[in-house]
């Protein structure tokens, strides 16, 4: 393999181009009768391989992989010094003694910039063969430019995800690394005796302008919701030890962090008796049997799984009935709403009936309002957690603090 090239990306990403992008780099594969076909992305000093067709292991390519533009081939064409298409690149003096045709194997190639709407050089699409095509022609030369000139919309958005992902991927990295993530705890109370059950720990940024729910949602796009998850639960665990006796940590997870590592962690932690997990419904993981693994294998220690937002997604409905989880957590769209809709109620209640044929218990989340813990309670929810009962504190002994349990019991006496 050659000195510059590597696999991987300048940030280990490899994105999923679109069906249409596919199509014409295959088309233009095909047309011009060669082995592999590509789209690479300009990144400084390198050029990316988005998408790739055909046999590229020939080449010891794939998707993500750089190559350095330098004296390169491909370097060469992009500063004009080379042509864009050389039919037989071992019998043509200006492509005999360059490197990277030499050791990728370069019989032939064909490529052409890219550019986008503002005129600026997005990358190269081209096409190789490892052995000679004397038959390339200019009118296959000007199919390729042809090409290269109508994926010009396509690159610019292109340009325009991969440069908002490249922005989370810093920021992400930035936070993980500067230890910039901090931990609230917000109570989960008992309904009936106002008894603290639990603690949930909640992410907050440096800037508490930007929403952590919109940053996370973000990274998982970008392909990097593990990561940032578990930092966020690392964090989280370091309070656990100051964690008083018979209150749980809840941490959130979705189900692609479960199935990354996460289960260890946890259960290196030495008390996870004192730990829950909740999984969020927003990724499909019904069909997953890793996740249901996962799962089993942290109840098997003690650890309390719980189902995150039920009532947002008909997936949470599948995923509730495979996974029999511990805890169900109603979303606070549904428990705000239970007092004054007869729809949402019968909703919660529903919810009630499965958790008692499966033995789960229930949780509302965002009770704000006595009226949203008389509906709560009305429902048969034993459990509750919201501004009216506790907000997130950094404080974990203010969380776990028994004055939440009173207020809940005053606010309970008043509304009786």
């Amino acid at each position: 393999m050659s000195q510059d090239l590597t696999c991987l990306g300048p940030h280990g990403e490899v994105h999923t181009p679109s069906d249409a992008l596919v199509a014409l780099v295959d088309l233009l594969r095909r047309r011009l009768r060669m082995e592999v076909a590509w789209l690479g992305r300009l990144d400084g000093d390198l050029l990316v391989l988005q998408v790739l067709c055909g046999k590229a292991q020939l080449f010891g390519l794939g998707p993500g992989c750089t190559l350095r533009r330098g004296d390169s081939l491909f370097g060469q064409v992009l500063g004009g010094t080379l042509p864009q298409l050389i039919p037989d690149t071992a019998h043509d003096p200006r492509t005999a003694h360059v490197p990277s045709v030499r050791d990728l194997g370069i019989g032939a190639y064909a490529a052409a910039p890219v550019l986008d709407i503002d005129g600026r050089v997005y990358g190269l699409i081209g096409c190789l063969h490892r052995q000679a095509q004397e038959s390339l022609s200019s009118n296959d030369l000007r199919f390729l430019q042809l090409l290269a000139a109508f994926l010009t919309d396509y690159v610019s958005d292109l340009r325009k995800m991969w440069e908002a992902r490249s922005a989370v991927w810093h920021q992400v990295h930035n936070l993980i690394d500067t230890g910039s993530l901090t931990t609230y705890y917000q109570p989960i109370i008992e309904l009936t005796t106002g008894r603290i059950l639990a603690v949930e720990a909640l992410t907050r940024l440096p800037d508490r302008t930007q929403s952590p729910a919109a940053l996370f949602e973000d990274a998982a796009a970008a392909g990097l919701g593990p990561e940032l998850e578990t930092a966020a639960i690392k964090q989280a665990l370091t309070d656990l030890p100051r964690l008083p006796t018979g209150i749980r940590m809840a941490v959130n997870a979705a189900p692609s962090t479960v199935t990354n590592g996460i289960v260890d962690l946890l259960l290196d932690t030495g008390a996870p008796e004192q730990l829950a997990v909740e999984i969020t419904e927003h990724e499909q993981a019904h069909d997953n049997p890793q996740v249901l693994a996962a799962a089993a294998r942290l109840r098997s220690h003690g650890i309390l799984v719980a189902v995150d937002d039920l009532g947002t997604c008909y997936s949470g409905l599948e995923l509730l009935l495979l996974l029999h989880p511990d805890i169900i957590k109603i979303d606070g769209f549904i428990t705000r709403t239970m007092s004054s809709d007869p729809a949402h109620r019968a909703v919660a209640a529903g919810i009630t009936m499965i958790a008692e044929e499966i033995g789960s218990k229930v949780i509302a989340e965002g009770i704000e309002t006595t009226a949203d813990l008389t509906a709560a309670r009305t429902a048969g929810i034993c459990a509750g957690q919201g501004y009216l009962l506790g907000r997130p504190t950094p404080d974990l002994a203010t969380a776990c603090h028994p004055a939440a349990g009173s207020l809940l019991a005053r606010t309970a006496a008043a509304g009786s």
